[in-house]
């Protein structure tokens, strides 16, 4: 049986188009084997580029969350998906503490989870009985100020919070049309991706957060940012010098880069207390 813990490590996922909830395809059964051998957190906090506020972050005091729906043009059976999980008021209060403290305006609601949090989180823990919260990002913010929003928050992950940043690796939907779910990945997303993927793994922080400048074809995969703002959420809860791991790597529709990362501190390995298991197929 598995337990509650600490999280050792927050995670960046891409959650694609919403029929990830419905199609077989490798991302969804990646997201259907995350807790396979994996402790059970006490509470997830979500932030997700589907809630942004400008000013300043908000966080969400809702006890019981609605399941919202906030895509159109899809399936009936989409709609009719509900992902039943409980707030976790106390934990959105210490992050509303804690925003404050790094000299963020901070603002709350009540506002339910919006489909960046509540598919994934249907695939990953679809008995939807741990409490879950999220905080929005900051409209225009970049990724230094993200980043800034993550090392805030990365004291709840000490406490066995579960630290997700869900966006998209690339999202240009304007090149979204007309292709299979199966498309082949053209150079200009392959590029990018694996760029990421490189600089994480050397620790080029610096790079990363300026990805605008430095990364290829950064434009073209994301015209506008909010759908990569998530990455540096995960990345700064998880500390100075923390260990990148590209857990997942498939593309939807060619253009949507699916990967996934997780973000370890830099002394988790030295702990076997809050060491991560070995990660499940890259590839399923």
């Amino acid at each position: 049986m598995q337990t509650m813990t600490a999280s050792p490590s927050t995670i960046f996922l891409s959650h694609g188009s919403p029929m990830l909830a419905l199609e077989d395809v490798p991302a969804r059964r990646f997201l259907q084997t995350w807790s396979v051998r994996r402790p059970l957190p006490r509470a997830i906090l979500v932030v997700s580029p589907h809630w942004e506020c400008r000013g300043g972050p908000d966080v969400s005091f809702a006890t019981a969350p609605m399941t919202l729906h906030d895509f159109g043009g899809f399936p009936k059976v989409l709609y009719e998906l509900h992902y039943p999980a409980p707030g976790a008021a106390e934990f959105a209060a210490q992050a509303h503490r804690l925003l404050e403290r790094a000299n963020f305006k901070v603002k709350s609601s009540y506002r339910g989870l919006d489909h960046g949090a509540w598919i994934p989180l249907s695939l990953m823990y679809p008995k939807a009985d741990l409490p879950v919260f999220q905080v929005s990002q900051i409209r225009g913010g970049g990724p230094q100020e993200h980043y800034r929003l993550g090392q805030a928050l990365g004291a709840l992950r000490e406490q066995g919070v579960l630290i997700v940043g869900s966006g998209s690796l690339t999202h240009n939907l304007r090149e979204f049309a007309g292709r299979r779910e199966d498309a082949p990945a053209p150079l200009w997303v392959r590029g990018f991706a694996d760029w990421v993927a490189e600089t994480l793994a050397g620790g080029r922080i610096d790079d990363l957060l300026d990805y605008r400048a430095r990364g290829p074809f950064a434009a073209r995969n994301h015209p506008t940012e909010e759908h990569l703002m998530p990455l540096f959420v995960a990345l700064g809860a998880a500390g100075n010098a923390a260990r990148a791991e590209r857990v997942h790597t498939s593309t939807s529709y060619g253009v949507l880069s699916m990967d996934a990362y997780t973000f370890s501190p830099a002394d988790a390995a030295t702990n076997p207390a809050t060491a991560e298991p070995a990660s499940p197929n890259l590839y399923l």
